[in-house]
């Protein structure tokens, strides 16, 4: 194999050096499995029960209040207890939780309340946990690691949300609801055996009990970091203006495609997917800014294009190039929060980090239910994307720090570097498990 090829291949140093990273990596594919399943299953049940393209939006706007106070309060969590313990509690709340839609399904006329419930629920715990999963990365990684650590996981990621929802698709679509919500309960099964082998990650000895004055903390040094503001304020964006997932099934219709609904939500990860087997290349990038600013705005463009075409071949490519473009954004950002946070605050960070990447896809499924009703589907995907691009150009213009990010000589990243040396040379070599 050419020396040139091999440098395109994902960078296994992480899965080679942490038995915990391998260990994340399996148990997030099942999750992610799993969890792709019901995100296909729980809109089309919504859909099915009342036809309306707001009632699948508003999906978002009840998932939005518990996923921000709950994701502030699990990064204040991840700060002061030990982060294994909210891993193995919330994931396995999360499987109940799958298991209520299961027998939901099951009832002779299921209800529509419990679904709005159940995606509260799943909203507050997904809040709650992944402080605890993303500030773990920086522990168990070496540093230089963190942008092969964030490829990996990424790759990780496609692989369950293309598998999951194509299956999905086809379960729902044959089957009906009740074995695809099966099926992710029997993935939360599997996903909670294996957190309990995770290594205890306990807080620092003189770490406080969460706390509003806590959040507050982290919340100052967000503000006071204008590369972190940057990386917050253009995901916020980018989902907000450019995430139509919500409006997929419409948008299938509208094209005469409703064959192509699964592969709509799969498209995406297949371009992540390609990105991530071609991400060596990755690890030798040092301006993370520029990888988080170019992302998003690829990613606009695929989106605006998506909803312009009418061919719904071009609109699965289309969907896949967003795909590519969010994943690359996604990993510079990784990069810059896992290289630069401290670790006594990198679980309120991360609480906040949970906000803009998940607050923005919530209030986007409401902007785009909304818009598509006023404006048409199609109208609704493609004016979001020029958006998008329009926001992520303002906010390169008005946080220049951002673009101008270099790992190797940013202060704050050799700062954090030093720490983990420092940490990782006074623990001692042991891997617990339970």
């Amino acid at each position: 194999m050419s020396a040139k090829l091999t440098a395109l291949l994902p960078d296994l140093a992480p899965w080679r050096s942490s038995p915990d990273f391998r260990l994340l990596w399996v148990q997030g594919l099942v999750t992610y499995f799993g969890s792709a399943m019901a995100m296909i299953a729980l809109p089309l049940q919504i859909k099915d029960l009342t036809d309306s393209p707001f009632a699948v939006g508003a999906m978002g706007a009840v998932e939005l209040v518990p996923l921000v106070v709950f994701g502030l309060y699990g990064g204040a969590l991840a700060d002061a207890v030990d982060r294994r313990k909210v891993i193995v509690w919330t994931e396995a709340g999360l499987g109940l939780l799958a298991l209520l839609l299961l027998l939901n399904a099951l009832l002779p006329d299921p209800m529509l309340w419990p679904l709005y419930v159940v995606a509260a629920g799943v909203s507050a715990l997904a809040g709650l946990q992944r402080p605890a999963l993303d500030s773990l990365l920086a522990r168990i990684v070496p540093h230089d690691q963190q942008t092969a650590a964030a490829a990996l996981n990424s790759l990780r990621w496609q692989v369950g949300s293309i598998a999951g929802p194509a299956l999905g698709g086809m379960v729902v679509a044959y089957a009906g609801h009740a074995p695809a919500y099966g099926l992710t309960v029997a993935c939360f099964a599997v996903s909670v055996l294996m957190c309990r082998r995770l290594s205890p990650a306990p807080p620092a000895h003189d770490a406080d009990k969460p706390s509003l004055r806590g959040i507050a903390e982290g919340a100052r040094y967000a503000w006071s970091r204008p590369v972190l503001l940057g990386t917050y304020a253009i995901d916020l964006a980018a989902m907000f203006f450019a995430f139509p997932n919500t409006i997929f099934p419409f948008l299938a219709d509208e094209l005469d495609a409703e064959w192509s609904l699964g592969l709509m939500y799969a498209a995406g990860s297949v371009g992540s997917l390609v990105l991530g087997l071609t991400s060596g290349w990755t690890s030798g990038v040092r301006r993370h800014g520029l990888l988080v600013a170019g992302g998003a705005a690829g990613w606009g463009l695929a989106i605006a294009a998506a909803g312009w075409f009418g061919n719904v071949w071009l609109v699965l490519l289309c969907l896949a190039l967003a795909g590519a473009g969010d994943m690359l954004s996604g990993l510079g950002r990784a990069t810059i929060w896992n290289q630069t946070i401290p670790e006594e605050l990198r679980g309120r960070l991360a609480g906040i980090e949970v906000l803009s990447y998940s607050v923005g896809p919530q209030l986007g499924q409401v902007r785009a239910g909304a818009m598509a009703g006023w404006t048409g589907t199609r109208a609704a995907v493609w004016t979001g994307g020029v958006a998008c691009v329009a926001s992520v150009g303002l906010l390169c213009l008005a946080l220049p720090k951002l673009l101008s990010y270099d790992s190797a000589t940013d202060e704050d990243s050799l700062r954090r570097k030093a720490q983990q040396e420092a940490v990782d040379g006074a623990r001692p070599e042991a891997a617990g498990t339970v």
